[in-house]
């Protein structure tokens, strides 16, 4: 039985994964195969394409909160770090960060035509060059103001 062109385009990524020796993309690869093959894909699909980032960056942001939790980091922490440049500079860079991801929603929905690029600029990325998947939404933030700003000087 021929694979079907989405099975044939998973079976790329994965191995362009194992190339690059990426457990995340193996992993997600994987878990994509079991639901198409398992049939679990008709309902999963739908909610992980419209809640799976939502998901994904509370599951990130729950990892970067349990030192808060646990006590390794505390409020005089954060304030003390407040008085140092890097701290400032962080804190603008949380900000502009927050910020490119914004814009990237926003033009992932308004022009889903440049996700493929993205996507592949991502995975390529967290294959070879040790990057990791919120590419997409920080890549769109910043294509969409390198858009914003040609369309000022065109």
């Amino acid at each position: 039985m021929p694979l079907s062109s989405p099975s044939l385009f998973l079976l790329l990524l994965l191995i362009i994964g194992l190339i690059g020796k990426n457990q995340s993309i193996i992993i997600a690869v994987l878990f994509l195969f079991f639901l198409r093959i398992t049939g679990l894909g008709q309902k999963a699909f739908p909610f992980l394409e419209g809640q799976g980032i939502n998901l994904g960056v509370t599951v990130i942001t729950v990892a970067i909160l349990v030192p808060i939790a646990t006590g390794q980091i505390t409020l005089y922490d954060l304030w003390d770090s407040m008085k140092s440049t890097y701290g400032v500079v962080a804190l603008v860079s949380g900000v502009a960060v927050a910020m490119l991801g914004a814009y990237g929603v926003r033009l992932l929905s308004d022009d889903p035509q440049v996700t493929m690029a993205l996507v592949l600029g991502t995975i390529l990325a967290v294959a070879f060059l040790k990057g990791v998947a919120v590419g997409p939404l920080i890549g769109a933030g910043i294509a969409y103001l390198l858009m914003k700003a040609i369309q000022l000087i065109a």
